[in-house]
């Protein structure tokens, strides 16, 4: 399993506006410190705005916070949110599945019970889990 860019990314900048909780970042500070242009990290923003992760400032003294409590967004939230529509192999995705046995293959149940585990331990992780007492982070991602 791989994940996608855009899932990397958010959970890049969910953590650089945890350890500089209380401060409003700008996108150019996030994208700067996690190594990506600043064109995907809008389009991540965008996405954690829109499903109350992340709220954002326009004008002069905007940018981004969290819009929740690092212990109350978990890392299974946030792979959902940006991964559900990504077919993890072709049987899941109805219109384009071309393979011949997807009536009679039994390795879908078996790649949905795996995938369902796989998130069921995610959302025992919250992203104050990923960030606190964590000093490397710190010094990697806190604004000066």
């Amino acid at each position: 399993m791989r994940l996608t860019t855009r899932t990397n990314i958010a959970m890049r900048a969910l953590m650089y506006c945890a350890v500089n909780a209380g401060r409003v970042v700008r996108k150019t500070d996030i994208a700067e410190a996690c190594n990506t242009s600043e064109n995907h990290m809008a389009q991540v923003i965008n996405a954690l705005s829109h499903h109350g992760l992340m709220r954002t400032t326009r004008g002069r003294n905007g940018g981004v916070t969290l819009e929740r409590e690092p212990e109350d967004i978990s890392v299974g939230t946030v792979f959902r949110i940006l991964e559900s529509g990504v077919p993890f192999a072709e049987c899941f995705a109805r219109e384009e599945n071309t393979c011949p046995i997807a009536d009679c293959c039994k390795l879908r149940g078996a790649l949905s019970g795996a995938l369902a585990e796989f998130y069921k331990a995610l959302d025992k992780i919250n992203l104050k889990d990923l960030v606190a007492d964590n000093l490397p982070l710190e010094d990697a991602l806190l604004l000066r």
